[in-house]
């Protein structure tokens, strides 16, 4: 997660849809059933196409719709060279979503490029701007990007104060140093009134990449609430292959679940169908996990299981890092070499390099 190529991969958040208590789950059941598909507007500019399990050519939103998604996350980035995920291009995607019926989530980056564990680069704009004026521009930000949102009648279900900020965000104004969490608190929490003042009804998550340690989760959430900064749903990060067994993952929901008294869900998770690689950047994934093979069927099988772990452990949704991603020339992972950069997640899409689905993918409640 922490490698250079990592940075795209970790990307995520997710939230419970408008009006916590009207549309809360009820025991044992995923309401948030996502997929962050930032990636597929490029995608469908350059002509890609993709296919349902029967062949037949179909909206990619539509087909994931048909096999039980019902909320999508879209990130954006503040300036990026690419000209895609930023607030433009995320407006006019919000549209097609709303009107296909599906929740919007909207994952803030706070950042030109790739913000995860390892790398949280301010925005150029924002570079040479200390905490002070940072708290000033997370909340001018938020509140312009939901309130454009809103104006549009695509008002966003939730968004994610920062993106799997492990350690912060805004690095190195709001990065949490010698356990000081005073500076990070004051970033989430001009995000959190920007978006209340934005909407009422739209649920804030605040999303590490941490369901790999019950104790840097603690470390984390004990540190912003310990700050009083407050959040509506606790969202984490779960790749097999990075952060350890499903046993594990469902100690850790269920904690931050009873500690902490709010909704848990698995922001971002994904598997590979293939070591193999469909382009000239190699894959960000080579290898599985200890059940589940990469194949099609294994894909499918590991994708259940992290749902009923989730499930099981008392979690409301569950979110599909990029399922849409497969490898179409010029849609590469570098922001500043979109074109020439290429696709490091191309066997972790549910889709085949033709753009055909996965027939054993499905999201259920």
């Amino acid at each position: 997660m922490k490698k250079i190529l990592a940075a795209l991969l970790l990307c995520a958040a997710a939230a419970l849809p408008t009006g916590q208590t009207a549309h809360a789950a009820s025991a044992g059941s995923l309401s948030m059933l996502g997929a962050d598909v930032s990636t597929v507007q490029r995608a469908l500019d350059l002509g890609a196409k993709y296919y349902d399990a029967s062949g037949n050519q179909r909206d990619p939103l539509d087909i994931l719709q048909s096999i039980g998604v019902n909320y999508v996350r879209l990130r954006v980035w503040n300036n990026p060279a690419s000209g895609y995920n930023n607030r433009a291009k995320v407006l006019a995607y919000a549209k097609t979503v709303k009107a296909k019926g599906l929740k919007l989530l909207i994952d803030f980056h706070y950042s030109d490029t790739w913000a995860d564990p390892g790398k949280q680069t301010k925005p150029a704009a924002w570079s040479s701007h200390g905490i002070g004026q940072l708290q000033t521009d997370v909340y001018n930000y938020t509140y312009d990007v939901c309130s454009s949102l809103k104006a549009q009648g695509t008002t966003p279900d939730s968004v994610q104060i920062g993106n799997e900020i492990n350690v912060g965000m805004l690095w190195n104004d709001g990065k949490v140093i010698n356990n000081d969490f005073t500076n990070l608190s004051l970033l989430l929490k001009a995000g959190y009134n920007a978006t209340k003042a934005c909407n009422s009804g739209t649920q804030v998550v605040i999303h590490t990449a941490d369901a790999d340690s019950d104790t840097n989760a603690r470390w984390f959430y004990d540190g912003i609430r310990a700050k009083g900064v407050s959040w509506d749903i606790t969202g984490l990060s779960y790749y097999c292959m990075w952060h350890g067994t499903l046993s594990n993952l469902s100690s850790v929901i269920s904690d931050m679940r009873s500690r902490y008294g709010k909704p848990v869900i698995v922001a971002e998770t994904a598997y590979p169908f293939t070591s193999a690689n469909a382009d000239s950047t190699g894959n960000s994934v080579t290898s599985g996990c200890s059940g589940y093979a990469l194949t099609w069927q294994g894909q499918g099988a590991e994708f259940a299981a992290v749902q009923n772990t989730a499930r099981g452990a008392g979690a409301i949704g569950v979110f599909y890092w990029e399922p849409t991603w497969y490898a179409v020339p010029g849609n590469g992972w570098d922001p500043a070499n979109i074109n020439g950069s290429g696709d490091s997640w191309d066997n972790m899409a549910v889709f085949d390099w033709t753009g055909h689905l996965n027939p054993n993918v499905r999201w259920t409640p």
